[in-house]
C-alpha cells in the first residue's frame, strides 16, 4: 500500500517574508538586499557577525505624531504627580507642559524647558522605580486617537522586516533619540530586541550601596543626545561595528543613514519611512510639530540610493490591529 505523505509546508520566505508590504519598489529592494548579502559564494556575501541593522524607533517602528510616546508618558506623569506635589506644580515649565505650550518647552537648541521637566521628575529616581512607572503607564494609558495601548501601535510592516532580518542572521539594534532607560523597559517584549541592543539618549547614572543593597540613581548630568550626528557616535560607542542596513524616517536619521551607506566596505542599504497616510496614520514631512521633520534626508535619498517608503501606497496595513 502506497504511503501518503503530507505536502510540505512552505516556509515564510518561500511564500512572502514581509506580507504587509505591497509589491512595490521598497519591498523589492529589501528582499533583494537580504538575498544578496546572505548568499554564500557571492561577492556581496556578508558574514553573519557583520550583519548589523539599525532602526530608529519613533516614526520608524511606531508613531511619533503629534508627539513621541515618551513625551506622552512624561506629561501623564506630571498630571499624576502635580495634584500632590505643589512645588512641582508651581514650576513655570511644568505649567507650560500642562497647558500644552510646546513652543515654550522646545525653545532653545537643547529644548531647555523639556530638560527642566526631566530634571524635576527624574533626578534621584531609582532605575527600578523608573522602570516600574513606565510599565504601569504602558499597562493603563491609551493613545488618544487610536484608542489602543501605546505598545500595540507598532507598524506591522516594520515588525515583519525585523523578523525577516533576524531570520537571515542579522543582529538588530534600535538607535533612537529617545531615552535608553525608557525604551529598554519594553523593547524586548514589543520588538524582540533585548535591552542591550538599544542605543538611546542617556545621562549619568550614579551607584549607591544602600541598607537594602546596591541601587542606581538617575541624574541629568552629562547628557548624551543620541540624535542627528549623535547617532553614528552612539553606534560606534555602544555597538562597535558599522551597520550594513539602516532604517529611519526623519532628518534626525540622516547622519545614521550616511554612516551606514557611504563608503561602506560591505554592500549597504538605507530606507526612509515617509508618513503619507492621513487616514490610517498621519501625513507630514516638513510639518512635524515636535519631531520627525523630513526635508534634507528626503532630498539626499536619490543621490545615495536610499529607498523611500510611501506609507499610503507601499503598506497594505499600518498596524497589527484591525483598521
Amino acid at each position: 500500500m502506497k504511503q501518503i505523505r503530507p505536502a510540505p509546508v512552505p516556509s515564510a520566505q518561500a511564500t512572502d517574508p514581509i506580507p504587509s508590504w505591497n509589491d512595490t519598489v521598497p519591498k523589492q529592494a529589501i528582499i533583494a538586499f537580504v538575498e544578496k548579502v546572505t548568499k554564500e559564494g557571492s561577492p556581496d556575501f556578508v558574514p553573519v557577525a557583520e550583519r548589523i541593522a539599525v532602526f530608529d524607533n519613533d516614526g520608524t517602528l511606531w508613531p511619533e505624531f503629534p508627539m513621541p510616546f515618551q513625551l506622552a508618558f512624561l506629561f501623564d506623569e506630571l498630571k499624576r504627580r502635580t495634584p500632590n506635589e505643589p512645588k512641582l506644580a508651581a514650576d513655570p515649565m511644568v505649567k507650560a507642559a500642562l497647558a500644552g505650550d510646546m513652543a515654550k518647552l522646545f525653545a532653545g537648541e537643547h529644548h531647555d524647558g523639556l530638560l527642566r521637566i526631566i530634571a524635576l521628575t527624574h533626578t534621584g529616581m531609582k532605575t527600578g522605580d523608573f522602570q516600574a512607572r513606565v510599565e504601569a503607564w504602558l499597562a493603563s494609558a491609551k493613545h488618544q486617537r487610536f484608542g489602543q495601548p501605546y505598545d500595540q501601535l507598532t507598524y506591522q510592516p516594520m515588525q515583519e522586516v525585523l523578523r525577516y532580518l533576524r531570520a537571515n542572521g542579522f543582529k538588530v539594534f534600535i538607535v533612537s533619540g529617545g531615552g535608553a532607560d525608557f525604551m529598554r523597559v519594553w523593547t524586548e517584549r514589543v520588538f524582540s530586541i533585548p535591552p542591550e541592543q538599544v542605543v538611546g539618549s542617556t545621562a549619568r547614572t550614579k551607584f549607591e550601596l544602600s541598607d537594602n543593597g546596591p541601587v542606581l540613581l538617575k541624574t541629568v548630568e552629562d547628557p548624551f543626545v543620541n540624535d542627528k550626528t549623535g547617532k553614528p557616535v552612539g553606534i560606534w560607542q555602544f555597538i562597535g561595528r558599522r551597520p550594513i542596513a539602516c532604517f529611519g524616517n526623519s532628518d534626525g536619521d540622516q547622519a545614521m543613514l550616511q554612516y551606514t551607506t557611504i563608503n561602506n566596505s560591505h554592500p549597504s542599504f538605507g530606507l526612509i519611512v515617509r508618513h503619507t497616510d492621513a487616514e490610517r496614520e498621519y501625513a507630514y514631512d516638513a510639518r512635524a510639530p515636535i519631531s520627525g521633520k523630513l526635508v534634507e534626508a528626503l532630498k539626499e535619498a536619490p543621490q545615495r540610493g536610499w529607498s523611500v517608503v510611501d506609507m499610503k501606497n507601499d503598506w497594505k496595513r499600518v498596524f497589527g490591529f484591525g483598521q
